[in-house]
């Protein structure tokens, strides 16, 4: 059985045992919610479980409202139950390491992004924070931003896409890319909540639109300066999560949800250090460029959770995408590996687009390999490991 007919049995089988609970009556819900709490704060922490791709969450209550990551407590969880530990030594940490507004219960309650260290406090292998965060510690003085494009496909509780027809597919791509009306934009109502929700958390949310692919869309994040990338990707993927979770929608982040003629979903990555953005950052945007034409395998090895694997199934050369095989660059080129935008060309400064990161990347994982190729300029397949 292949990915695809994997993934559909998966959501069969949660929609015979789940479906009922999307039907629930929101506005119950919401009775409860306008309840007053008092002075105490519901507190929901997060965080990347075993496989590297999903989230985790718990909630716990707080007597007062926490001003700052100092406030929030470390917490545990059972690591047997999320992938990460043996049933038999299954305590893990949960150490605070950013927060939002919380969208759905609203102020003061807060959504908790943790990273997750085992029971001997060794971080867990599906933290890929705790290394970025020292990598963009040592870099901090060029000031490195991003914006990642996050692309993601709506399906139904059955695995099929949202709004499309149950014993068939829709017209072919063209009409969809930006498109206005129902025959064109599918799920709007998601796109718009999950906007707002991110917008009222805090999260650094720059944009969206809907893709080529009919019921796919995309967000922006960014400017982010370091490891804040990762944090708010991160968070504003949970909150899409939760939004669909209201509609009874599942959210998906496959490379290529759909095989044959239908566009893959990716998580462009737009970089630049301050020599890049002034004045002759050309230069040093082409510097980066060379650099990363001689590390290519590393970073198709960085870009998706599975090592290439997934993103494999997306990088065919066809589709507005490169060739998982080859490294290649050009300005306004959206076939290529790394695509430098016109109006930098023109300028002689900015940035530039790494097209290769799949939509189910980590972003932990992506902008740790940016820094170590085209600042800290390592070489070979294998990171350099670096003292604390």
């Amino acid at each position: 059985m292949d990915y695809n007919s994997t993934l559909l049995v998966q959501h069969c089988a949660a929609a015979m045992s789940t479906s009922a609970s999307a039907q629930l009556s929101k506005a119950v819900k919401q009775m409860y919610l306008e309840l007053p709490q008092g002075e105490k704060v519901q507190a929901m922490y997060i965080w990347i479980d075993g496989t590297g791709e999903g989230l985790r969450c718990k909630t716990r209550t707080l007597d007062s409202e926490p001003k700052s990551i100092e406030d929030l407590p470390e917490w545990n969880f059972d690591g047997s139950s999320t992938y990460q530990s043996e049933g038999s030594n299954s305590d893990m940490f949960l150490i605070p390491v950013a927060m939002f507004r919380d969208p759905f219960r609203r102020d003061p309650n807060k959504l908790v992004l943790c990273e997750v260290l085992k029971y001997n406090r060794n971080t867990a292998e599906t933290n890929l924070r705790h290394t970025c965060k020292q990598i963009m510690t040592m870099v901090e003085n060029e000031h490195p931003w991003f914006g990642m494009e996050q692309e993601y496909t709506l399906l139904g509780m059955d695995g099929h896409p949202f709004g499309w027809p149950s014993n068939g597919f829709p017209g072919p791509q063209g009409p969809y890319y930006c498109g206005v009306g129902s025959d064109k934009a599918y799920g709007r109502d998601i796109v718009e909540a999950h906007y707002r929700a991110c917008l009222y958390a805090g999260v650094k949310i720059a944009g969206t639109n809907a893709e080529v692919m009919p019921a796919q869309w995309e967000y922006q994040i960014g400017p982010c300066e370091g490891i804040d990338m990762g944090d708010h990707l991160w968070i504003s993927r949970f909150i899409l999560h939760r939004v669909c979770e209201d509609f009874g929608i599942v959210v998906s982040f496959d490379p290529k949800p759909i095989t044959g003629n239908w566009n893959g979903a990716g998580c462009h990555t737009n970089f630049s250090t301050k020599r890049m953005r002034d004045d002759g950052g050309l230069k040093h945007i082409e510097e980066a460029i060379e650099r990363l034409s001689k590390r290519h395998e590393y970073h198709i090895q960085s870009y998706d959770p599975k090592g290439g694997s997934d993103n494999a199934r997306r990088l065919t050369g066809f589709h507005e995408t490169s060739s998982i095989h080859e490294f290649s660059a050009g300005v306004a080129n959206r076939g290529a590996s790394i695509r430098i935008p016109r109006t930098v060309g023109q300028e002689q400064k900015g940035y530039f687009e790494d097209r290769r990161p799949s939509a189910n990347c980590d972003p932990y994982a992506v902008t740790e390999a940016l820094i170590r190729t085209c600042v800290l300029n390592e070489t070979g397949d294998e990171p350099v490991q670096y003292k604390n």
